[in-house]
């Protein structure tokens, strides 16, 4: 691992409150979404996903958001409740289970999301190319995606 001389202990607690003020603010911009629906930061994520990743599986979902499939199940089982997925089986191996944001889910999608990407919009704009380019590098390095 390199050294980082240049960043000092002090600086790199400064970069992890950021990255907690950031995920509180774009989650807080939601957060009057949710309440309405009388759901939480959870659901919010799952929708994110399956609006991402169409047909996402159950496997996959599990994988990515790194929690158990009990506390997935509670989720899935909320976002039925209020009509926003369903379920298709797979063709090959009618064990797997692909989950689709529905109307009602793509609606809800929406209104989280142009909640939250008025805040991002206006820190890109405030930003040049390089600096949004750079940005995304460093999220990318820091949940270990490959780019």
């Amino acid at each position: 691992m390199k050294k980082l001389l240049y960043l000092k202990d002090h600086e790199l607690k400064q970069y992890i409150e950021k990255i907690f003020m950031g995920y509180r603010e774009t989650v807080s911009d939601a957060k009057k979404v949710l309440d309405k629906y009388s759901i939480g930061v959870a659901h919010n994520k799952v929708i994110h996903l399956i609006s991402l990743y169409e047909g996402i599986t159950i496997s996959e979902l599990l994988k990515k958001l790194k929690v158990t499939k009990q506390s997935l199940n509670r989720v899935l089982k909320d976002l039925i409740k209020l009509k926003a997925i369903n379920y298709k089986k797979d063709g090959k191996d009618t064990r797997i289970k692909h989950v689709y944001l529905t109307e009602n889910g793509i609606k809800l999608f929406d209104e989280i999301f142009s909640s939250q990407k008025k805040r991002l919009y206006k820190a890109f704009l405030n930003s040049d190319s390089n600096e949004v380019v750079s940005f995304d590098n460093v999220l990318k390095k820091i949940i270990n995606e490959k780019f």
